[in-house]
C-alpha cells in the first residue's frame, strides 16, 4: 500500500510521467508505411523489368540468365521474366560498311580498291548471329570477308584485264562477298567498288602502251587513206585512158567518114565549113579568097558590056 504522506518525485503523482505510457503504437505505424513504400517500389521495378520495347528496325534477342533463347522478338511491346531474362536489340535495317582492300593480280601487280557494302542481317536469325558472332559482327566477319574476297577474285585476272574487263572483275568480287556472307545469315544488297589503282610504274607502262597503240591506229588510218587515194588515182587514170581511147576511136571513125565523103563529094569540106561558120566576116579582106567559105562568081567582060548597052537602050526609050 502506497504511503499517502510520501512525496512523489513527479508533479503528477506518478513516477516516470509519460515514460510509463505504451510504446507500441507509433513505431508500428511507421513500419507499415515503410513496408508499403518498399512494396510499391518493388512492384514498379518488377513491372519495369517485365516489359521491353523493341524499336523500329530492330529485333530483340532474348537472354535467359545469359543464355540465348531460341526466339526473336519483333518490333513493339513484349513481356519477359523480370531479372531472369534480358533483351539485346539487333538492328536489321540496311547498313553500310566500307573498307579498303589490297590484292595482287595474276601477273603479280599490286592493286588497291575501296569496297562499299550495303547489307542487313536476317531478321529471323538475329539470335544466331548474336550467339555466334556477337554485336560486333562487322569486324568479326564482314571486314575479313571483303579482304579475302578481293584477294581471291583479283588473282583471277591480269592487271590489264582489270582495266579492260572491269565490269566482269567487279561482278566476280561482289558475287564472292555475297556468297560468303549469306552463309552467315548476312544478306548483301549492293556492292560498290571504286576504280582499281595500280602502282605508278604500271600506270606509266599502261600509258606508254596506250600511246603506242594510238600511234599504230593513226598509221593504219594514214595507210588506208593513202590506199584510198592511190585507188582513186588508178581509177581516174583508167577512166581517162578509156576516155582517150574512146575519143581516139571516135576521131578515127570521124576521119574515115570524112575521107569517104571527100572521095564521093569534093565539096564536102566547103559544106562543112559553111555549117560551122558563126556568121561573122573577117575585118580585112585581101588577095583572093577573102571570103573564107565560098568564092564570089567571076563576071566576064563581054557580059558586063552587053548588060550596060541594054540598060542604055531602055533609058532612051
Amino acid at each position: 500500500m502506497r504511503n499517502p504522506f510520501r512525496k512523489s518525485s513527479s508533479p503528477y503523482g506518478r513516477t516516470g510521467g509519460y515514460n510509463n505510457m505504451p510504446s507500441s503504437g507509433m513505431p508500428s505505424s511507421k513500419l507499415k508505411i515503410v513496408a508499403g513504400v518498399i512494396t510499391f517500389v518493388v512492384i514498379i521495378i518488377v513491372m519495369f523489368e517485365s516489359v521491353v520495347v523493341v524499336e523500329a528496325g530492330h529485333r530483340g534477342v532474348v537472354l535467359y540468365v545469359g543464355a540465348v533463347e531460341n526466339r526473336v522478338l519483333g518490333e513493339g511491346l513484349h513481356f519477359i521474366i523480370p531479372f531472369a531474362e534480358q533483351v539485346v536489340q539487333m538492328e536489321v535495317r540496311t547498313l553500310k560498311f566500307e573498307a579498303n582492300a589490297t590484292a595482287a593480280s595474276n601477273d603479280l601487280q599490286e592493286v588497291q580498291t575501296t569496297i562499299a557494302l550495303n547489307y542487313h542481317i536476317s531478321p529471323s536469325q538475329a539470335n544466331i548471329i548474336y550467339q555466334q558472332l556477337g554485336p560486333d559482327y562487322e569486324q568479326r566477319i564482314i571486314a575479313p570477308t571483303i579482304q579475302e574476297s578481293v584477294k581471291a577474285s583479283v588473282a583471277k585476272f591480269n592487271a590489264e584485264e582489270l582495266i579492260t574487263r572491269r565490269a566482269t572483275a567487279k561482278a566476280v568480287i561482289a558475287q564472292t562477298i555475297a556468297n560468303t556472307l549469306s552463309a552467315r545469315d548476312i544478306v548483301v544488297e549492293t556492292v560498290f567498288i571504286t576504280d582499281f589503282k595500280f602502282s605508278q610504274a604500271f600506270a606509266n607502262q599502261v600509258e606508254s602502251k596506250v600511246v603506242a597503240f594510238q600511234k599504230y591506229l593513226t598509221e593504219q588510218n594514214n595507210l588506208l587513206a593513202i590506199k584510198v587515194i592511190a585507188n582513186q588515182t588508178v581509177v581516174q587514170a583508167q577512166a581517162a585512158a578509156r576516155a582517150n581511147v574512146a575519143r581516139a576511136t571516135g576521131e578515127s571513125q570521124a576521119i574515115r567518114i570524112i575521107t569517104s565523103q571527100l572521095e564521093h563529094s569534093p565539096d564536102y569540106l566547103q559544106w562543112l565549113s559553111i555549117n560551122r561558120w558563126n556568121g561573122q566576116l573577117p575585118y580585112a579582106l585581101g588577095g583572093t579568097g577573102g571570103v573564107p567559105f565560098f568564092q564570089l562568081p567571076e563576071v566576064k567582060p563581054g557580059l558586063l558590056q552587053n548588060q550596060s548597052q541594054t540598060q542604055n537602050q531602055t533609058t532612051t526609050r
